[in-house]
């Protein structure tokens, strides 16, 4: 695998500080167990987006990069009316290789453009906390692609999912939750290959994914120019920007 220019710096998970306390039993409940998570994470949170000019509840977009492993929390800034980078984390387990997924049990992690809702939260999870990025999604089906459950989540273990440590994955889960309980319809997701700038597309001309990056570098170009997620749509088998 080429090893690509433009990744930018990830932060490092500190170590499992201030830990549930939760009896197995209320472990057990995955409400309790993400009200708990929300009540030990929110107060470092409001902290640390504080320093940022950005609160808790606001609106929150995510990009992904698999070759780098890295996933980015935006938070929108009301101030600037356009999001602004949060916290970059770093991605622990992560099957396959660059390139989309296309059937089940290809152990591919997803590439494109993702929603997550309120139906997508999954407290209940068995690796900890979850959301599912919503694949197959309208262009998958159009390319008659298989799979389902393909999450974000935590215990750092991963086949086709995006596998955060339990600190940080309760971190991305509670700024998701907040946002879709303070007015935020939906999460949109992005998930790219690598950063997608001119140098790194020039080296995978020889790929016979690169068409396909083309679609996705059109997304990639409209976040990079304003910093607002564009409206997504498929047709033709397309993605389409606005």
């Amino acid at each position: 695998m080429l090893s690509l220019l433009g990744a930018g710096l990830c932060a490092s998970a500190p170590d499992e500080t201030n830990p549930s306390q939760l009896s197995p039993a209320d472990y057990a409940s995955g409400k309790k167990r993400s009200a708990d998570a929300a009540q030990r994470v929110i107060p470092r949170l409001k902290k640390e987006l504080a320093v940022k000019g950005l609160s808790v509840g606001s609106p929150v977009f995510i990009r992904v990069f698999k070759q780098s492993r890295e996933l980015e929390v935006w938070v929108y800034n009301k101030s600037t009316k356009r999001y602004q980078e949060f916290k970059n984390y770093k991605i622990h387990g992560m099957s396959g290789k660059l390139g989309p997924k296309t059937y089940e049990g290809d152990m591919q992690a997803v590439e494109g453009f993702y929603t997550v809702g309120k139906w997508s939260l999954n407290p209940q999870s068995r690796f900890h906390l979850s959301f599912n990025l919503g694949y197959p999604n309208k262009y998958d089906k159009a390319h008659k692609r298989t799979g389902h459950s393909l999450m974000v989540h935590g215990n750092r273990v991963s086949a086709g999912c995006l596998a955060m440590t339990d600190y940080n994955v309760e971190e991305i889960y509670t700024l998701c939750d907040q946002a879709l309980k303070y007015g935020q319809n939906s999460i949109e997701v992005h998930s790219f290959p690598f950063r997608m700038n001119d140098y790194n597309m020039n080296l995978m001309k020889k790929s016979k994914y690169y068409g396909f990056w083309q679609n996705l570098k059109t997304g990639y170009d409209a976040f990079e120019k304003n910093q607002i997620p564009p409206s997504v749509s498929v047709s033709e088998k397309k993605y389409v920007f606005k």
